[in-house]
């Protein structure tokens, strides 16, 4: 990744628990940790469309559940991308969680389930990004999953293109940068 100022994590991944892995990223060669508080954690299941209802835990709890979740989710997807076993119990705490189907009949004649979950706990609260996850290790085509070719780069992203050549996190970020740094070595030889 090149050197940014912003302050909230890429969504670029194709898919919601590989844009959760990018919530750590490496910046100039440091790692950056975009989740630093319950806030950035809040913002970020908002902006990628995480429909969870309020909550409100100790402050600092949601923040130690995510980063739980998500580091365990990372060393579970390095593993299955490279046909390792994993231990997945870290992961199946956070699916552990009550919950069961509701019917709801909307306004307009529509019917559908709806899942009712128990959310007293902020893993409990974290348990439909677990399951998402759990979904993406079981059914996910891990030739399509990839981590960014820039060596810098630490980013995840799902290859939804026609071609499934998809090398880099971003075009504008990384691609573009290793275009710069072609063009540069052509020029000095």
């Amino acid at each position: 990744m090149s050197t940014t100022t912003t302050l909230e994590p890429f969504v670029l991944a194709d898919h919601p628990v590989l844009d959760m892995l990018n919530t750590r990223a490496a910046a100039d060669g440091t790692l950056v940790e975009f989740w630093r508080n319950d806030a950035d954690v809040q913002a970020w299941l908002a902006r990628t469309g995480w429909k969870l209802p309020a909550a409100n835990f100790a402050e600092g709890q949601l923040l130690q559940a995510a980063v739980t979740l998500r580091e365990a989710v990372r060393e579970l997807v390095e593993k299955r991308k490279v046909h390792q076993q994993g231990s997945p119990e870290a992961l199946n705490r956070f699916l552990a969680t009550p919950s069961h189907p509701r019917l709801v009949w909307s306004a307009s004649g529509e019917a559908h389930l709806e899942t009712v979950r128990t959310a007293n706990t902020a893993e409990q609260y974290l348990a439909p990004l677990a399951e998402a996850a759990a979904t993406l290790l079981v059914e996910g085509d891990f030739n399509l999953v990839r981590e960014c070719e820039h060596p810098d780069c630490v980013l995840w992203f799902y290859d939804r293109t026609k071609s499934h050549r998809r090398r880099w996190c971003s075009m504008a970020l990384c691609g573009n940068r290793h275009k710069v740094a072609e063009f540069r070595k052509r020029k000095q030889q």
